[in-house]
């Protein structure tokens, strides 16, 4: 009889879904992560209703386009799509940890990635930061878009790609061959007003997330976050990564909330608010300096009920 062993035993696939993706659709969401996103979601939705293509969000860094894809995602796994996408699974893919070897694999990530999307059935995979895909084809001598190809004809799999407009133009326009076999969807920042809608709707996430709560009705939040877009605006901004609406305002949000964590609270005031203010980090130096006193008028009332010293504050 012959024994088991574990050498003899079966040598399990390498799976790049498994190693370095996360299934979007099997998340658990706290809110709709892409709120006042519906156009272009809908946009994303026909393009991948269309044989033989995929779509590649193009918009500046920070405005939220990997949100559009988590809110496909919530979406799907909320029925609220058409029928053809129902039961169609979304994983995002790290591209970064795609570019290299695979362990012992002589195969790259990429190729085995490409040979596994081709044995699965209704997956979309989301690759941020797509234009990376092209400097590989470009380094390696093989062209990945045609590898894609059977695939995408099939049309069991499709694909998201995300990149910047610079990047956009600098890489992907150069490669016929990946560019024809995508649909270009241009994202655009949030204006202000619908900023305030995303943060907030955005707002019962952060708290969930930190156990923290901003500690005042609907109308204040709204005041408050009201007063966070208008100093973000955009002349107000060092030009860095998530310094465009929605980050820039979720990122002081978040500020604020934290600043009441490490008080050991659950709950945040206008202290922590002013906290956040003091130390945004993505706001000239003369424009913060303009809203912090601006803050101590439009918040006069709240500082004074809670009896808050803004001198001790930092």
């Amino acid at each position: 009889m012959e024994t088991f062993s574990l050498e003899n035993a079966p040598k399990k696939k390498f799976s790049i879904l498994e190693n370095y993706g996360e299934e979007l659709t099997s998340k658990e969401y706290i809110t709709d992560p892409a709120i006042e996103r519906d156009e272009e979601i809908k946009e994303v939705i026909l393009t991948l209703l269309i044989p033989e293509k995929g779509a590649i969000l193009v918009g500046k860094a920070g405005i939220g386009k990997t949100a559009i894809v988590e809110g496909l995602a919530y979406r799907i796994k909320n029925g609220m799509v058409p029928d053809a996408l129902k039961g169609w699974k979304l994983h995002k893919i790290n591209m970064t940890s795609l570019i290299g070897s695979a362990g012992e694999e002589d195969d790259n990530r990429i190729e085995i990635l490409i040979t596994e999307l081709k044995e699965q059935k209704n997956t979309i995979i989301f690759i941020d930061e797509v234009h990376l895909l092209v400097n590989r084809s470009a380094d390696s001598g093989v062209d990945f878009a045609n590898m894609l190809k059977p695939a995408l004809d099939r049309g069991t799999i499709k694909m998201i790609g995300a990149t910047t407009t610079e990047e956009y133009e600098t890489y992907i326009l150069r490669d016929r061959a990946f560019n024809r076999r995508f649909q270009k969807i241009e994202i655009e920042e949030a204006d202000a007003e619908t900023t305030v809608k995303i943060c907030m709707g955005t707002l019962p996430k952060l708290e969930k997330l930190t156990g923290v709560k901003l500690n005042y009705t609907d109308f204040v939040k709204e005041r408050i976050i009201k007063f966070i877009v208008d100093m973000t605006s955009e002349y107000k901004r060092v030009y860095e990564v998530s310094s465009r609406y929605p980050d820039i305002c979720l990122t002081i949000l978040s500020n604020a909330l934290s600043f009441a964590l490490y008080d050991n609270l659950d709950k945040a005031s206008i202290k922590h608010v002013y906290k956040a203010i003091v130390n945004a980090k993505n706001v000239y130096p003369d424009a913060k300096a303009k809203a912090i006193e601006q803050f101590k008028v439009d918040f006069k009332d709240l500082i004074t009920e809670e009896n808050v010293n803004l001198n001790d504050v930092k």
